[in-house]
């Protein structure tokens, strides 16, 4: 093997396990101990692709290009993220046709054995591109459906995603599992008005402003207003609704598929106790939960599920 190649094949490496690395930053863990070997290593796998997109529609790749080497796209196009996108979704349709060869970028060659044995479709990873996309053309949402529409392709993939990987996917679960999802890209969105803001982005919907009194330079200042305050309140409850729906998913699962699935609603309601117990002032930074109230919310998921299950 030449030196060349060794040096591009551990270049490879390294642009996907920093790409990995991110997964300990998460709201969540991705591939907790508990769960089975198997499971993680997928969990895992899936987690590179989703970071990897996210990173190419936040333009947030490392510097150097090599995943634009990977994607085979041009140095001078490696800043263009829906050059970039379109690449990578070039990439991904070799996974699930093989005659069209072997993905290039190393993130989808390592999916690979995961969508093989667990027979999962194309379309929750298209669906994640597609989100990414349409965040470089939508930057705001006039109605909460319109809102709802992109939380489809942006979080609810992610959910259908797990349940394929674990084997339970069913209609009644991927209907709960979505609305948890859903809520999920809520809450994050609440926390993330400042950061989102200064990417020229607000996924709080337009109507909802307009009926609070809130404009977008309400939104830019350091500390939220009595209507801004209103607002978020209102959108936290309609993310904790969302959320309910995700107890009878957590029982109608066992062993530590439970434990897990509890600690996605869980945390998602520890989130949204952290922005209540800052008046729903999101502004000044993003509110996070405590780890003893996000153990606190996980055993109160498990027992409501217990009990209504």
């Amino acid at each position: 093997m030449t030196g060349t190649r060794q040096t591009r094949m551990a270049t490879s490496a390294d642009s996907a396990r920093a790409t990995l690395d991110k997964a300990a930053d998460e709201n969540f863990p991705v591939a907790p101990f508990f769960l089975p070997r198997a499971w993680r290593d997928d969990l895992m796998a899936v987690y590179g692709f989703a970071r990897l997109v996210d990173d190419i529609g936040d333009g947030d790749l490392a510097p150097g290009g090599a995943d634009a080497r990977h994607l085979g796209v041009a140095p001078a196009d490696a800043d263009d993220r829906l050059v970039m996108l379109d690449a990578f979704e070039t990439d991904l349709r070799r996974v699930f046709s093989p005659d069209d060869g072997t993905p290039h970028h190393p993130l989808l060659r390592g999916l690979l054995p995961t969508v093989r044995r667990c027979s999962l479709d194309p379309e929750p990873f298209a669906g994640l591109i597609a989100a990414n996309r349409q965040d470089q053309l939508v930057r705001r949402y006039k109605t909460y459906d319109e809102l709802l529409a992109y939380c489809e392709l942006s979080a609810n993939p992610v959910g259908r995603l797990v349940l394929g990987i674990t084997g339970t996917a069913g209609p009644e679960r991927v209907r709960r599992s979505d609305a948890v999802c859903t809520a999920l890209q809520i809450v994050e969105h609440l926390q993330d008005v400042t950061e989102d803001l200064a990417r020229d982005r607000i996924y709080l919907p337009a109507d909802d402003m307009q009926r609070f009194g809130v404009t977008e330079a309400d939104l830019a200042a350091p500390a939220g207003s009595a209507a801004v305050r209103a607002l978020i309140a209102y959108e936290s409850e309609r993310a904790g609704l969302l959320l309910d729906e995700g107890i009878p998913l957590v029982g109608s699962v066992h062993g530590r598929l439970r434990l897990l699935l509890a600690g996605f609603v869980g945390g998602g309601r520890a989130a949204l106790a952290a922005i209540a117990a800052a008046g729903h002032d999101v502004l000044p930074g993003p509110p996070r939960p405590a780890r003893t109230r996000l153990l606190r919310e996980v055993g109160a998921v498990l027992r409501r599920a217990r009990r209504e299950g």
